[in-house]
């Protein structure tokens, strides 16, 4: 697990996979905003919370679906 969250692997999987990165910057944009909307600052700081977890863990989880 621990080589496909390292910083360069990511770039390069992102790099790679344009489509899954325009998912993830709107993710991570948008998920806090949408936190907010729902249930306020907790809302928020879980929505952040999720969107980091998404950005990080999308590569790996990817990765581990394709083999």
């Amino acid at each position: 697990m621990g080589d496909s969250l390292k910083t360069d692997q990511r770039k390069a999987f992102y790099e790679a996979h344009k489509d899954i990165a325009l998912v993830m910057v709107l993710v991570v944009f948008l998920f806090p905003i949408f936190g907010v909307y729902v249930s306020g600052l907790l809302g928020a700081a879980l929505g952040m919370l999720i969107s980091i977890a998404a950005y990080f863990l999308t590569p790996y989880v990817s990765l581990k679906l394709d083999k």
